[in-house]
């Protein structure tokens, strides 16, 4: 009778317990002889070794350990083999097991709250995948194994077979709010007066917390990340005084985003909710969003998330409330995400500026070195935004 592999229970990476079995020593796919570039010994060991490239990067970290995760425990709970013993053929059956993750009691989170990493609750997945973010998966994973093969760990890289070429990109983001949604989620944002002191603190905050999205184009992890401090204002070559927000984006790189008038009116008001003076000071580590209560921490990306994601939402009750024949648009507001704002600000600014403006403001290409000093061509950024990318609350 062949031997019967004990299934391990399903736990995150940090903490999962494997067999000799499943833990990869013995993989069908291991590289034999002294190729290895890395001392990993077992597959959790050596994906560990790959997810140390990116420590530094917090949001690609999580992704990246989110992905090889889900894969290591699918491998050797449903499938009973370690990962590098994977074929070609189970990961395709993998890509389908990602659009509908069953047995839910087993892979699915309960609904109603983020379970944390080491609660018993704990799963890998919040529901079924969409087709993008499958694509998103199949990518992360290929580089994955293909660091592996690189390294010496595998002798070869299983997904490698199913790689094809690209599609063109579409020629327009699809993921933004059109004009009537984006007046609707206006609208839900200023009816959001609240009668409590906390909740006119939380309108208040979500007030500012889409308008610094909007206007600025931010990344939620860029958000999170930065603090008041980074505003400074200086004078042109004309005497007009301009302020500017210095932002350390994806990769570490920094950007500097005009904070046109109307975005200063929004912060003075924001900081004046918080009985804080009205404009920041230089240096100062007052985070960009603060928590209910006024203390000085910063908020975690997902309770900015469920912030951005509870506005939509009443958004798409608003507009199912008036009848059937809207119900298309309202799940079409349902869908948004906060990424879709910064979408929707790049969508308004390329309507009507210069392209190469609105690059910059959105920190689409890297910039090697920020001064103090702010070139001309700087200026008329500034002045072009100013004048052509407004909120209008």
């Amino acid at each position: 009778m062949p031997e019967i592999v004990q299934i391990p229970a399903i736990a995150p990476l940090e903490s999962l317990q494997l067999s000799d079995e499943l833990n990869g020593q013995l993989g069908s796919n291991r590289v034999r002889g002294a190729y290895a570039q890395i001392s990993a010994r077992t597959d959790t060991a050596a994906v560990a070794a790959w997810l140390a490239r990116f420590v530094d990067t917090r949001t690609t970290f999580d992704s990246y350990r989110k992905e090889s995760e889900r894969l290591l425990l699918w491998s050797t709970a449903e499938m009973g083999k370690p990962l590098s013993s994977l074929t070609h053929e189970d990961l395709l059956i993998y890509q389908r097991f990602l659009a509908d993750p069953q047995p839910a009691e087993r892979w699915v989170m309960k609904p109603g709250r983020k379970w944390a990493r080491q609660d018993p609750a704990w799963r890998p997945f919040a529901g079924p995948l969409s087709a993008t973010s499958q694509r998103q998966a199949v990518i992360i994973l290929n580089a994955m194994f293909s660091w592996l093969v690189s390294a010496g760990y595998l002798a070869g890289n299983p997904l490698s077979l199913s790689r094809q070429r690209q599609r063109k990109a579409k020629p327009r983001v699809t993921r933004f709010l059109d004009d009537q949604l984006w007046q609707e989620v206006k609208s839900t944002i200023a009816e959001m007066q609240g009668e409590t002191e906390r909740e006119r603190e939380h309108s208040a905050r979500v007030r500012w917390l889409f308008s610094l999205l909007y206007l600025c184009g931010l990344r939620i992890s860029e958000v999170i990340e930065n603090n008041m401090g980074a505003f400074f204002c200086r004078r042109d070559a004309m005497g007009t005084e301009r302020w500017w927000l210095e932002v350390t984006g994806k990769g570490n790189k920094l950007r500097l985003v005009p904070a046109t008038s109307e975005l200063m009116r929004e912060l003075a008001a924001y900081r004046l909710s918080n009985a804080l003076p009205p404009q920041p000071l230089a240096g100062e580590e007052t985070p960009l969003l603060l928590p209910i209560g006024g203390k000085q921490r910063s908020l975690t990306r997902s309770a900015v998330h469920l912030i951005v994601k509870e506005v939509f939402t009443r958004s798409a009750q608003r507009i199912q409330s008036r009848g059937e024949e809207f119900e298309g648009l309202a799940n079409r507001v349902a869908e948004a995400s906060a990424h879709w704002l910064r979408h929707t600000s790049g969508s308004r600014m390329a309507n009507s500026m210069d392209l190469r403006h609105v690059r910059d403001n959105l920190g689409h290409s890297s910039i090697a070195t920020t001064n103090t000093y702010l070139h001309a061509e700087d200026d008329l950024r500034h002045q072009e935004t100013e004048a052509k990318h407004k909120l209008g609350w």
